[in-house]
């Protein structure tokens, strides 16, 4: 007789009874180990391991009880589960499809001993859906119910839970002020007041010592207690809870709450904060023109000799796109069959910094500027052009280049003996008559409607949203290691468990493939779309082989 290997998998959903000697858990794991003996003849033979998941949703697989479960089904550990009902394993028909996948890829399966039904008859499959589909229903009408409750709730002005904020302490369904840091609520509002720029209040808050509230999460651990950054001052100026009031879903209601600042002050911060953000609009507005020039205006040419004039358009959003384009175009724009370049101006004017730089860093290139430069000398100069490359600034850079050339498949760039005499602090008659050109392979590609300049295969342009993705996921990955589940992760970090999953992988990429990206280095359809879509191994050659392909 074949032995079939048994496991009980128990769930409860709220923490209530937990603590008691014999709870619900308890109970379900009772009334499994009963049906188990019973089958004792048919082979079943009960595993001593524990599968219980206290305080938890059917409503996600995330449980850790549950995905041991099926990792040890997976490796072949368990031929079967037995559970009290089956709304214990899930509530969630998607989520129940997901585990008979996984129950039919290791030919195991599973039993509710108190719902007696074959899956393998269509109307036992078809009762299963059924139940499945009941369960689900009961759980969303659960959520609905809770939800009204609590927008009834906060209607009446009652605080129904969440991180406190700071100045006040919770008290049943309402808060009590915690005048200690009621006091630092009200030194923000005061220097705003005075100051009326957010960055002038965050220096001033942190020369007084004034930090975030300080919590203590169920586990013990402590945080806050830290300096204010910009935005969380920012959320204090404009939480409508310090005039007495509660927030919800957009609207705004009387709370039952003492104010820690008086309504009518909170209105005039309101105000203050509404037409600085116009002004600041304004400005950015009437200066676009100088807050994004075109560095390369004048000095930009083509292979036929034509110059390429900077010109701009307008995205859906609003947003400011620069280009640089040959001036056959824009001179006969009638003319369907004209030819030219067409080229993002921040790709390019970043293609031309990073071959400058590269070509400033490069051994022996003082020699090669100031010919029969003292000894004692070349450090000095080293360090200058040093501290032009490291200083991030592109129109520093990019304000060296005489001219940029482009052609088919090569950029060429001539720097100004000019401008380079000038950062270097030295007479302009020591800087070589002969420059060397700086040359390069140059190509486009296309991806929808954006444009990649690329530079021996890579595109030359850090990618910031791959980097900050990158960032996110070794984060989240060390709060894994922490113990925390996918859904303490997402409540604590405002990302949802799919996109925290999706991007998990990106904590496991090789350390080369991570410097190239910091260094903008990385293949160009190496993006946090790609990620999105595709599986990266673990293997790190692996990686670069897959990498290196896009």
């Amino acid at each position: 007789m074949k032995k079939i290997r048994c496991a009980i998998y128990t769930r409860k959903s709220s923490e209530d009874g937990l603590e008691q000697e014999f709870n619900s858990l308890d109970a379900q794991r009772e009334a499994c180990t009963a049906y188990i003996a019973s089958q004792k003849h048919e082979g079943w033979v009960l595993q001593q391991d524990h599968y219980d998941d206290g305080g938890l949703s059917g409503g996600t697989l995330e449980r850790p009880a549950l995905r041991q479960l099926l990792d040890n089904i997976e490796a072949g550990l368990v031929d079967q589960i037995v559970v009290y009902k089956i709304d214990r394993l899930t509530r969630s028909l998607a989520d129940f499809a997901k585990i008979v996948d996984i129950l039919d890829a290791a030919e195991a399966s599973f039993v509710s001993v108190t719902q007696s039904f074959n899956t393998a008859t269509s109307m036992g499959r078809l009762t299963l859906n059924m139940l499945l589909s009941f369960a689900q229903f009961e759980r969303e009408v659960t959520a609905e119910r809770i939800r009204d409750k609590i927008a009834a709730s906060k209607k009446k002005g009652l605080w129904m839970g969440g991180n406190v904020p700071l100045g006040y302490d919770p008290d049943d369904r309402t808060l009590r002020i915690n005048e200690r840091e009621a006091e630092t609520v009200r030194n923000l509002y005061d220097l705003y007041e005075t100051h009326g720029i957010i960055r002038k209040v965050k220096d001033k808050a942190d020369a007084a010592g004034l930090v975030t509230k300080r919590r203590v999460s169920p586990d013990g651990m402590p945080s806050g207690g830290q300096p204010f950054s910009r935005g969380h001052i920012h959320q204090v100026l404009t939480n409508p809870i310090y005039a007495g009031r509660i927030r919800h879903k957009g609207q705004v209601y009387e709370g039952q709450h003492d104010a820690i600042i008086s309504p009518e002050r909170w209105e005039a911060v309101q105000a203050m904060l509404q037409n600085g953000a116009t002004r600041k609009r304004k400005i950015k507005s009437r200066g676009k023109r100088t807050t994004q020039p075109s560095l390369l205006t004048g000095k930009l040419f083509d292979e036929t000799g034509d110059r390429l004039t900077p010109s701009h358009s307008k995205s859906k959003t609003g947003m400011r796109l620069r280009y640089y384009i040959s001036h056959r175009l824009i001179a006969c724009s009638g003319n369907a069959n004209t030819d030219g370049w067409r080229l993002p101006a921040m790709e390019l004017e970043s293609t031309v910094e990073n071959l400058i730089g590269g070509h400033l860093r490069r051994n022996g290139t003082v020699m090669d500027i100031v010919p029969g430069c003292p000894a004692g000398e070349v450090q000095s100069i080293r360090d200058r052009l040093d501290g032009i490359t490291a200083s991030k600034r592109t129109e520093d850079v990019v304000g060296l280049a005489d001219s940029v050339k482009l052609a088919p498949g090569a950029i060429t760039i001539t720097l100004c003996p000019k401008a380079l005499a000038h950062c270097i602090g030295i007479d302009a008659r020591r800087i070589a008559g002969d420059l060397p050109a700086i040359q390069s392979p140059f190509r486009t590609r296309k991806r929808g409607v954006e444009t990649k300049i690329i530079l021996n295969g890579v595109a030359r342009a850090v990618d910031e949203t791959l980097l900050a993705n990158i960032a996110s996921a070794h984060a989240w990955y060390g709060m894994l290691k922490a113990g925390k589940t996918f859904a303490d992760i997402s409540r604590e970090t405002g990302t949802s468990k799919r996109r925290i999953q999706q991007m998990l992988d990106l904590a496991f990429l090789a350390p080369d493939i991570i410097r190239d990206a910091l260094e903008g280095r990385q293949p160009v359809g190496f993006t946090s779309d790609w990620c999105l879509r595709h599986e990266l191994l673990i293997d790190w050659q692996a990686q670069r082989n897959l990498i290196a392909t896009l």
